[in-house]
């Protein structure tokens, strides 16, 4: 009998490393396979799948991978633009609470239309760089995507930022495949449509009037005014929600800027300022700290300055004081139905009374995101319109 246990004993120390090897070597074999994949920017692009290393060309790119791997967001991402520790400090510290390793992760300076840290992208040796669209120019014009490319370090382009209703869904299936989520992709588009639907269903069935918004972009993060959204990002919210955005007859792309007499002449309705806490860019500036975790008093109370703006003297949003102020960072992340449901809330508050946007972002977190919920988002001067 011993000897027959000496003798099974063998045979397994035998046949472990042989398994082992074995399983490295199907590891090995799946992380070759190669396959052509369409970015938003329609560019056939090979890439080997899964990716276990991203270069996130903007942190804020983060909102997105922490949704589909939740449990463990950061174990794909090598390197990143330091967008949201200084755009978004409240979500950033969330995420640092949850994952202390993320403060060492290698971080590039940058704005939205910069180029690549290319030095970080090489020393990396990411499976694959995101850019968002509106990178595309200068780092092609720089021939950057070109020296990747001869590095075998393919670059894909999304975006949530200028057409994000027609974009939005595709980048999620993008990266949901890339990364091996493509299930989990599918329950955040449908929760996504799922919430846009209890603001379209209503207007529909109901027709409402549409009052007249006036969106101020980048409230407090320069003294210009009035810089505004044309038909897109957050003038097509506007719009989904039941009203009419005033930037959509004079802009003709989804960024642009209004003189204050045309404001004026225009006569809005109501008045949406896109804000958040930048101090990192402003100290002491007159943007408005919503977002996670805001105090809403606070934030209620810097919103009250942007009342007296010359651009709104005289009109209807001023007599009536339909003034709110919503975190901006709605307008680059998949989470644009929230910003949806807020505004229609707003415009439309009888048809809207039971609508929760709170709650659906809550719900939102619970499902999908591996940080919980603080409210903070959205505020108005009306503080029952909350």
């Amino acid at each position: 009998m011993t000897c027959l246990r000496l003798y099974a004993f063998a045979i397994i120390l035998f046949l472990t490393p042989l398994t082992a090897i074995s399983a490295r070597a199907e590891i090995d074999a799946i992380r070759q396979t190669t396959i052509t994949v369409k970015d938003i920017a329609g560019r056939d692009v090979q890439v080997k799948l899964p990716v276990r290393r991203m270069l996130l060309g903007e942190g804020r790119q983060l909102y997105l991978v922490a949704s589909l791997d939740r449990e463990d967001p950061l174990q794909r991402i090598v390197a990143w633009r330091n967008d949201l520790i200084e755009a978004d400090p409240a979500t950033y510290k969330q995420y640092l609470d949850k994952f202390p390793d993320l403060a060492k992760l290698p971080t590039f300076k940058g704005n939205e239309g910069s180029l690549i840290d290319i030095e970080s992208a090489i020393v990396k040796k990411p499976d694959v760089v995101l850019l968002n669209l509106e990178a595309k120019q200068a780092n092609e014009d720089a021939q950057y995507i070109e020296k990747l490319a001869s590095l075998d370090i393919p670059v894909l382009y999304i975006d949530f930022r200028h057409y994000p209703l027609q974009n939005t869904d595709p980048t999620i299936r993008l990266l949901g495949k890339i990364m091996g989520r493509e299930e989990r992709a599918e329950d955040v588009i449908a929760f996504r449509k799922q919430a846009i639907a209890r603001v379209e269903d209503v207007l529909a069935k109901t027709k409402p009037d549409r009052p007249k918004v006036f969106i101020e972009r980048i409230g407090g993060y320069t003294e210009d005014c009035c810089l505004s959204f044309g038909a897109e990002n957050f003038g097509k919210y506007v719009d989904l929600a039941g009203g009419h955005n005033i930037g959509s007859d004079f802009l003709p792309s989804t960024f642009g800027q209004l003189s204050p007499e045309q404001v004026v002449v225009s006569n809005p309705d109501h008045v949406i300022v896109t804000s958040a806490d930048w101090q990192a860019y402003v100290p002491g500036g007159r943007w408005i700290p919503v977002g996670p975790n805001a105090d809403l008093d606070a934030s209620r109370k810097k919103l009250e300055w942007y009342t007296m703006r010359d651009a709104y003297a005289g009109t209807t949003a001023q007599t009536k004081r339909n003034f709110h102020a919503i975190w901006h960072q709605f307008y680059n992340s998949p989470y644009e139905f929230i910003a949806v449901q807020w505004i229609a809330k707003w415009l439309h508050p009888d048809l809207f009374a039971d609508l929760d946007p709170g709650k659906t972002f809550s719900e939102y977190h619970k499902r999908f995101l591996p940080i919980a919920y603080q409210p903070g988002y959205a505020v108005s001067l009306d503080a029952q319109a909350q």
